[in-house]
C-alpha cells in the first residue's frame, strides 16, 4: 500500500493558482494539481500509479486523455512558470552580469521501443548506446536561485529521416555497417543518392543538431526575459555556429575545451622555465602538446572555497572561434594526473573568475539527478511524444515549486539553497501524512467506522492488488 493522497501537496496549493487560467476547466486544473503532487511524494511516479493513489482523482483513462488529447499547451505553462519563478525570486537573485544560463543534455533510458522518437544514443559515462530519449535543456543560475528554463528533444539524424528504410529502398540488399567509422563512410557514399528523393529530402530538412537546439534554447531564454549575461556549456556545444549566435546576442561564454583542439601558434608567446621564448613549429599546436611544454613554475595557485587549483592562463586564437582566453587547471601542486582546460571569450577575465563562473554549471547536474531520483523525470510510460513533453513540463513545474521552498529569505542569509530538493519532497510527504491522519480522526469523530475509512482511502489500490 502507498500513501493515499486526499488533497494537493501544500506547495502545489500555494503556487498552482497562478496557472489556473491556462486550463479550460476545473477538471484539467485538478489533474494538474494531482500530477504535481504525485511527482513530489510518490515513489512510483507513473501516471497510472498517481491516478491510483489520489483518492478523489479520475481513473487512469481520464488522466491519460489529459496528457494525450486535452488542449492545454505545455509551452504556455512553461512560459508562465519561468515568469512566475522570476517574480518570486527577485529578492534573492544576483544581478544580470552575475547570472548564467547553462546548457546540457541527458538520457532518459527505457526498455521498450514503442515510445515516439526513442532511439539509441551514446552514453559518455560507460561508452554504451542505450535505448533512450535525449532531451537538451537550459538552466538558470543566479546565486541561490537555480531552475530549469526550457527543453528541446534531440533526435538522431537516422531516426528523423528513417535513413535505414531509404537505404533499403534505393540500395536493396545492401549491408549497412554497424561500426561508427564504417557507417560514417557509408553515409558519404549513399546520402547523395538519398537526397535526390523528395520524401527523404523533406525529412532531411527537419533534422536539428544539438547546436541548433542550443541556439533555440538561448533565444527562448531571452524570449522569457531571463536575466543572464554568460552561457556555460561543455565541449560538445563549442562550435562556431553557436559562438556566432552568442556573439550576436552579446552574451559571454565559457566552455570546456577538448585537448585535441588546435591553437594558432602565431597568436601567443610561450616561455620556458628560464623565461626564454619556446619556438613552435607549424601554424597550429593542439592543446595537449601545448600543456606538455608549459614549465611548472608558470602555474599559479587559485583558491576556490576549500579547493585549490594550479592554473596557467593565456590568450590565444582558435580557428573558427577567434581570440579567446584559456585556463589550464590541475587539482594538485605536482601537476600530475588529469587536467581541465576552460576557454572563454572574456580575454580580460582572470583564471579565478573564469573557474568560479564555470563552477556555476554544477546545478544542472544536480537538477538531472534530483529530477530523476525525486520527480520521475525519466519514469514516464506514455508513448506519445506530445504527452511525454507535457510530463517533462510538469516535472519542471514540480521542481520549480520545490525550489522556491528551498530558497533563503535574502542573500544575506545565504547564497546557496538552504535545503535540498529531496528534503523539500520529504516535507511535502510529511504534510500529506499529517493531513491524512487528521482526515481519519475527523471521520472517526463523525461516527465513521475505521474499516469504512480504510476502504474509502485504499479502494483503488486494493482493486488493483486484487486484479
Amino acid at each position: 500500500m502507498q500513501l493515499p493522497i486526499i488533497e494537493p501537496a501544500p506547495l502545489v496549493t500555494t503556487h498552482a493558482e497562478a496557472f489556473r487560467d491556462l486550463f479550460e476547466n476545473r477538471c484539467q486544473f485538478r489533474h494538474f494539481e494531482n500530477y504535481l503532487t504525485g511527482l513530489m511524494v510518490l515513489p512510483n511516479k507513473s501516471m497510472t500509479n498517481i491516478a491510483r493513489c489520489v483518492v478523489e482523482s479520475s481513473d487512469k483513462t481520464n488522466v491519460s486523455r489529459y496528457f494525450s488529447k486535452d488542449r492545454w499547451l505545455e509551452d504556455r505553462v512553461n512560459h508562465r512558470r519561468v515568469k512566475y519563478v522570476l517574480q518570486q525570486t527577485e529578492r534573492v537573485r544576483l544581478k544580470k552580469d552575475q547570472s548564467a544560463l547553462i546548457l546540457d543534455d541527458t538520457l532518459c533510458e527505457h526498455v521498450g521501443s514503442l515510445f515516439d522518437y526513442i532511439d539509441r544514443h551514446y552514453n559518455h559515462g560507460d561508452n554504451s548506446y542505450p535505448l533512450a530519449h535525449n532531451p537538451v535543456t537550459s538552466h538558470y543560475v543566479s546565486g541561490p536561485v537555480r531552475f530549469p528554463v526550457d527543453l528541446r528533444l534531440y533526435r538522431r539524424y537516422e531516426e528523423v529521416t528513417h535513413w535505414e528504410e531509404f537505404v533499403q529502398k534505393h540500395f536493396p540488399g545492401g549491408e549497412i555497417p554497424k561500426k561508427k567509422k564504417e557507417r560514417a563512410q557509408f553515409h558519404k557514399t549513399v546520402d547523395p543518392t538519398l537526397l535526390q528523393d523528395a520524401e527523404f529530402l523533406a525529412l532531411h530538412k527537419q533534422f536539428q543538431t544539438k547546436i541548433d537546439l542550443a541556439k533555440e534554447l538561448v533565444e527562448a531564454a531571452i524570449g522569457h526575459k531571463v536575466p543572464f549575461s554568460v552561457v556555460l556549456f561543455d565541449s560538445w556545444y563549442l562550435a562556431k555556429e553557436f559562438i556566432a549566435c552568442l556573439r550576436r546576442r552579446k552574451k559571454d561564454w565559457i566552455s570546456i575545451l577538448k585537448k585535441n583542439r588546435n591553437l594558432e601558434t602565431n597568436s601567443f608567446v610561450l616561455k620556458d622555465a628560464e623565461g626564454k621564448r619556446i619556438s613552435l613549429e607549424g601554424p597550429h599546436i593542439n592543446v595537449e602538446d601545448l600543456v606538455a611544454l608549459i614549465p611548472s613554475n608558470a602555474y599559479r595557485a587559485v583558491k576556490m572555497d576549500d579547493q585549490t587549483y594550479w592554473t596557467f592562463t593565456l590568450t590565444v586564437r582558435i580557428p573558427d572561434l577567434g581570440k579567446v582566453r584559456l585556463v589550464i587547471s590541475f587539482d594538485n601542486a605536482e601537476l600530475k594526473g588529469t587536467y581541465a582546460v576552460l576557454v572563454s571569450n572574456r580575454v580580460d577575465w582572470t583564471a579565478q573568475r573564469i573557474i568560479a563562473t564555470y563552477l556555476q554549471r554544477w546545478p544542472i547536474e544536480t537538477f538531472y539527478q534530483d529530477g530523476k531520483e525525486h520527480l520521475g523525470f525519466d519514469e514516464y510510460r506514455m508513448r506519445d511524444a506530445k504527452a511525454i513533453q507535457k510530463h517533462w513540463c510538469l516535472v519542471f513545474v514540480a521542481y520549480s515549486f520545490l525550489h522556491l521552498d528551498c530558497l533563503p529569505t535574502s542573500l544575506r542569509q545565504s547564497r546557496l539553497p538552504i535545503k535540498t530538493i529531496g528534503e523539500a519532497c520529504r516535507q511535502q510527504s510529511q504534510s500529506l501524512i499529517e493531513a491524512l491522519i487528521l482526515f481519519a480522526s475527523h471521520q472517526l469523530e463523525q461516527g465513521q467506522k475505521a474499516n469504512d475509512i480504510f476502504s474509502y482511502l485504499f479502494a483503488k489500490q486494493q482493486s488493483v492488488a486484487m486484479a
